[in-house]
């Protein structure tokens, strides 16, 4: 391996996924109408109503597509990603799984990163450090400026599986145009109306919602247990380290969304 590896520490979820210096002026832009006497902007909500959309993107030069397609059976979520200076891009991921020498192989032939680094290793998962390259094809900044939020993603067989909130249906329709123009195939797994009593709910994501019903339908939260996390794993196809690491989130969030 020619990876180079190097000593950081883990990066923060999935849901911090960032890409502010694309999204700024698509976003963050506030129409001078709205700015009061100080110059100051006023505080414009979206936050009732909206639709939860999970969606199945993919296109050849989708971030990491080319891995994913040689490296089928690990599951990478990216924890966040920053720009660094004009030009460069760096990603953060989190790689599950157990073919760890396929998925190096694979990141020093993919056309739409370089610079790979492990930036590090657990027993059930390893962390890596990409750079884009001018040939990687994104969707986050198109998501930020229809004023969409990423809720979740992480990748599947077919592409990237993500959960994103839109204030409303017509800019749902702005995203799915941007997709089109592009080439960028997008599957709709389900869509479904973000209401305000269900917020605390939909702060979870599908695949957390599926694996806690499970859960809890077969006894793992019974003393004892009805099922193991092995069997969990198993039930769901996916791998066990997968099974922990969202519980863990799934929890966290009803925590907080029912302790604070």
């Amino acid at each position: 391996m020619s990876i180079e590896i190097t000593d950081t520490e883990e990066s923060t979820d999935a849901e911090t996924i960032t890409d502010v210096s694309r999204a700024t002026d698509a976003a963050g832009a506030v129409d001078t109408a709205d700015a009061d006497a100080d110059g100051r902007s006023e505080l414009r909500s979206e936050a009732e109503g909206g639709i939860v959309a999970q969606l199945r993107l993919d296109h050849p030069d989708l971030v990491l597509r080319p891995t994913l397609r040689r490296v089928p059976n690990v599951t990478v979520e990216p924890d966040y990603w920053t720009t660094v200076e004009p030009g460069r891009t760096l990603l953060f991921l989190t790689v599950y799984g157990s073919a760890f020498d396929e998925f190096e192989s694979a990141l020093e032939t993919d056309p739409t990163v370089t610079e790979p680094v492990l930036a590090d290793r657990y027993p059930d998962r390893r962390v890596y450090r990409v750079t884009l390259t001018d040939r990687a094809v994104t969707v986050t900044s198109a998501t930020a400026a229809v004023g969409g939020r990423l809720l979740d993603l992480s990748s599947s067989r077919d592409g990237w599986l993500l959960q994103l909130r839109f204030p409303d249906r017509d800019r749902l329709v702005e995203f799915n145009d941007f997709c089109r123009e592009r080439d960028i195939s997008v599957t709709v797994d389900h869509l479904r109306v973000s209401d305000d009593e269900g917020d605390g709910v939909v702060a979870l994501t599908d695949k957390q919602q599926e694996l806690l019903t499970v859960a809890y339908e077969e006894g793992y939260f019974d003393v004892p247990r009805g099922i193991s996390q092995d069997e969990l794993a198993d039930q769901l196809g996916v791998s066990k380290s997968a099974v922990s690491q969202r519980l863990r989130r799934a929890i966290g969030e009803l925590c907080s969304a029912t302790l604070s």
